[in-house]
C-alpha cells in the first residue's frame, strides 16, 4: 500500500460513504474501501480511530468521520 493511500471504511448502503468515494475518486485520489459489513475486522479498526459508525476516511494517523469539512484536510494531504 503506498504511503499516501487513503482508506474509506464504508457500508454498501451508506449514502455519506459514496459521497465519500465519488469526491476522491473526482479528485484523482486513491483510496481503498474496507467494508465493515463484510469484514468485522474493519469494525474494531475505526473503533480504534474513536468512530462507531461510518465512513471514516483515514491517512496515516488523521482520521476523519463523515462528509466533513475535515475529508478536505485528508484530500490535501492525500494531494501534497
Amino acid at each position: 500500500m503506498n504511503k499516501k493511500t487513503v482508506i474509506v471504511y464504508t457500508t454498501n448502503d451508506c449514502i455519506e460513504c459514496t459521497m465519500v468515494k465519488k469526491v476522491l475518486t473526482e479528485e484523482g485520489i486513491p483510496f481503498e474501501v474496507r467494508d465493515i459489513s463484510i469484514n468485522p475486522a474493519f469494525q474494531k479498526e475505526v473503533e480504534q480511530y474513536g468512530f462507531l459508525g461510518v465512513p471514516v476516511t483515514v491517512l496515516h494517523d488523521r482520521a476523519v468521520k463523515g462528509f466533513t469539512n475535515e475529508l478536505k484536510e485528508i484530500m490535501d494531504l492525500a494531494k501534497s
